[in-house]
């Protein structure tokens, strides 16, 4: 489809659209001139996007049904959506992530800071997972998968459907092969260590790369240590600490499927002699350790987004407190506590003051020695705040 056939879609009068023309990527649907003829496009559909005064902004894909009715897609207005157009966006994003990584283990694509709104893609060697969270990918999933095969020549394509992105779309949950096959577990090296990634049924894609820097900072503090890691999924950060050099580690997690994928990477990378996991809910499990007068030289807790929106920011907060009371009783004298958060409605101000509160809640007190976020291959679009989600904050605790 050529721009010249696409349907028109309006902001309202009054709206200003600076914010667009500047770079921000969504127009709600409260900005929006909803007609019936609006209303009755379908959704993943694309259309030319224009101000109140009829001044075209750019190509968009349109979904009536979700918060977030449009999204930018390219604001050359002749640029024609198809398997092309996909491949020059993702030899852009590859040419980036090829400076970066020796090895092809990263995320290739990070939705809008790469210029594809909602539409994530890991790369495992020659397999890529793509989770397309928004209706207009999710449309030209054969296009996407096209262009993915053709700049990247991978093997294996995954579409990984799930996750709480979809659901505003009107996305059904699937997961799919849809090139190739998977037949277990795949090896990743990283931070030093070897993951297993569960590309077909692990959270979200199988692996969370954008902790790699964090991972290796945390890393650095741990030659000759005892490690605990709290939220662990498939051992995050206590492979990486043992990679580094640490005594031993012990990683804490609910789910154990993501137990036994980290017991298997503590064998793929050699330490599993080093390696101990312990599967339990995480508060539950701290107080426990408390309890049990346990203490390690470094503490790291990653756990999930406990305020994935602004409505649940307060309880959150809170959440992210107790981590930070009941992780801090455990640090030895003088040692390291690493606090995460994947919650992009807590700014790292806010996080960071629920996390002091927390530690001196615990009657212990720190320093903050190093604050961390996500890895270069998840880039931050200046424009969108969501995009940079990740904060992680390590203190060096006292008595």
């Amino acid at each position: 489809m050529n721009s010249t056939s696409l349907p028109i879609v309006r902001l309202k009068p009054k709206t200003n659209a600076r914010h667009i023309r500047h770079g921000f990527p969504w127009a709600y649907d409260n900005e929006m001139v909803t007609d019936r003829r609006t209303k009755a496009l379908r959704p993943g559909s694309l259309a030319i996007l224009e101000d109140a005064n009829r001044q075209a902004l750019g190509i968009v894909g349109v979904n009536p049904d979700s918060r977030i009715m449009c999204r930018m897609l390219d604001r050359d207005t002749s640029a024609v959506i198809d398997q092309e157009w996909f491949q020059a966006r993702l030899r852009r994003a590859l040419a980036h992530r090829q400076r970066l990584f020796a090895a092809p283990f990263y995320r290739l694509v990070h939705a809008e800071a790469d210029g594809l709104p909602g539409v994530v893609i890991d790369r495992f060697g020659d397999c890529a997972v793509i989770q397309p969270n928004a209706a207009w990918a999710d449309a030209r999933l054969d296009d996407l998968c096209a262009a993915v095969q053709a700049v990247l020549g991978v093997t294996t394509i995954v579409k990984n459907g799930t996750g709480r992105a979809r659901g505003p779309e009107g996305l059904s949950e699937e997961t799919a092969v849809v090139v190739g096959q998977v037949d277990g577990p795949l090896a990743v090296p990283m931070s030093g260590a070897t993951y297993m990634a569960d590309v077909l049924g692990g959270q979200k894609t199988g692996l969370f790369f954008d902790q790699r820097p964090n991972h290796a900072f945390a890393a650095s503090l741990c030659q000759g240590q005892d490690v605990l890691d709290v939220f662990s999924h498939v051992g995050g950060f206590s492979l990486a600490a043992l990679a580094g050099g640490a005594q031993s580690a012990l990683a804490v997690d609910s789910s154990a499927p993501a137990l036994a994928l980290a017991t298997a990477g503590a064998k793929e990378s050699g330490v599993a002699d080093r390696f101990q996991t312990q599967k339990g809910d995480a508060f539950a499990v701290l107080e426990t350790l408390a309890q049990d007068r346990r203490s390690f030289d470094v503490v790291v807790c990653d756990p999930p987004a406990f305020a994935p929106n602004k409505k649940s920011l307060d309880a959150g907060l809170r959440a992210y407190e107790r981590v930070a009371r009941l992780a801090a009783v455990l640090v030895r004298p003088g040692g390291y506590l690493g606090l995460c958060s994947c919650s992009h409605a807590a700014d790292l101000g806010r996080f960071r003051d629920a996390c002091a509160r927390g530690i001196g809640r615990a009657g212990r007190s720190g320093q903050i020695i190093h604050t961390g976020f996500a890895g270069p291959d998840h880039p931050l679009l200046p424009q969108l705040a969501e995009s940079g989600y990740l904060k992680a904050v390590f203190f060096r605790v006292s008595d």
